[in-house]
């Protein structure tokens, strides 16, 4: 298969929202090979620091820390408020980086004086490592974004906070990024602790309202052909299984593949033609087929609620219930501070769903809830457009100053 037919598939996958894909676009084997800090960082000039943290069931995974701006030296994050920037589904670490560095989050928040980490949850190409298993074996792939929200976050945040003198954390996430910090913030109140903030960009939590066709398409078939895709263990963006899924979906009525960018993400503002070039130069990454199904589960149920094993008695061998225990966003403190940005054209994280949200959230402190909203952004727009640093990461970062008083 060609690297525009791969790159093409990874379009439909939920939430793959951005390619990991960068202006100029990097050597990928030299990314695989050395890292995000040799590959994209060091490049332009900013100190890199390549880090790893090992999870509670055993998953390696890498870290990245730009301690200064441009020109700074690497003693130039003590004392500095951290950041921790998580990537959505299909996505790594480079999410943040894809732009040139006066476009990109993760080098404007090393401008202006934060110390910055970024994340690359399990299964991605730079998280690769566990402590007893093979990637190839089955039993790596058992997990859906439950244990990103529980295992992956959690150290990640962890790791940072004691590497930063525990210094509280700014968080900030994208698509299912946002996801895992709402579950982990609603049902592990510890992570509370650590926090000074979360950042939450095209959020996701109800799924209901799903606009997108191409991500209709495939929740339907992940729930009928449950069995079938579950066998699989690893969902390849790069295999033959997927090819066929989106052939079939392409066929479906209402679905246009002609534009698949735009067709599965909302019709996005402000993506260049360079950006969208280099969003399809890069190959999607990989995850779990459990965690496909999990977020088809979300969008055909409405709730935002654990893996469901579609047994009763592995539901209760799992959860001690029959139904699994459902997250409840109102949990989060009311004195914790939420920045909410979203689109009026996004298709995936819809404005419907995101009204939910707030009304899950009507309780909290008027100062400690920002929520902006955007009437011509879509989904992709808030990594990939030339504008988003003056349409959202400043009022982002303004954000975080009120939270340092």
């Amino acid at each position: 298969m060609s690297r525009g037919s791969r790159c093409t598939l990874g379009l439909l996958l939920l939430f793959c929202v951005g390619a990991a894909a960068t202006r100029p676009a990097p050597d990928e084997s030299l990314a695989v090979a050395n890292g995000t800090c040799v590959s994209r960082v060091e490049p332009f000039g900013y100190t890199c620091e390549e880090h790893t943290v090992t999870t509670k069931d055993g998953y390696i995974l890498s870290l990245q820390r730009i301690p200064s701006g441009s020109g700074g030296g690497a003693s130039a994050a003590s004392g500095k408020v951290p950041v921790l920037l998580q990537h959505g589904l299909m996505m790594d670490g480079l999410t943040w980086l894809m732009n040139s560095p006066n476009e990109s989050l993760g080098f404007i928040l090393a401008d202006n004086g934060y110390d910055v980490w970024i994340g690359n949850t399990r299964g991605t190409v730079y998280s690769l490592g566990h402590t007893s298993l093979s990637s190839s074996d089955p039993a790596y792939w058992d997990w859906s974004w439950d244990e990103l929200a529980s295992n992956d976050l959690s150290a990640m945040l962890q790791y940072v906070y004691d590497q930063s003198n525990q210094q509280k954390v700014h968080y900030v996430g994208h698509s299912l990024g946002t996801l895992i910090a709402l579950a982990a913030l609603s049902d592990q109140q510890e992570h509370i602790g650590m926090m000074r903030s979360a950042g939450l960009l095209s959020p996701i939590a109800f799924l209901n309202k799903v606009s997108s066709p191409l991500a209709l398409g495939a929740a339907d078939v992940f729930l009928a052909e449950a069995l079938y895709w579950l066998g699989l263990d690893e969902f390849d963006p790069t295999g033959t299984a997927v090819h066929n899924l989106l052939t079939g979906i392409c066929k479906l009525p209402g679905v246009d593949c002609y534009d698949l960018l735009n067709g599965f993400t909302g019709d996005n503002c402000c993506l260049d033609s360079s950006s969208v070039q280099t969003f399809l130069a890069h190959e999607p990454q990989a995850s779990s087929t459990k965690n496909m199904v999990h977020l088809a589960q979300m969008i055909r149920r409405g709730i935002i609620a654990k893996y469901d094993y579609g047994d009763v008695s592995d539901n209760i061998k799992y959860y001690g219930q029959a139904t699994p225990p459902v997250y409840n966003v109102s949990a989060i403190p009311d004195d914790f501070p939420l920045f909410l940005s979203s689109g009026g054209r996004d298709s995936l994280s819809d404005v419907h769903d995101v009204q939910r949200l707030e009304h899950a959230l009507q309780s909290h402190d008027s100062d400690k809830l920002t929520v902006q909203y955007l009437a011509d952004y879509a989904h992709a727009d808030f990594v990939l457009a030339g504008n988003a640093k003056e349409r959202v990461y400043q009022a982002l970062m303004a954000f975080f100053r009120l939270q340092e008083k």
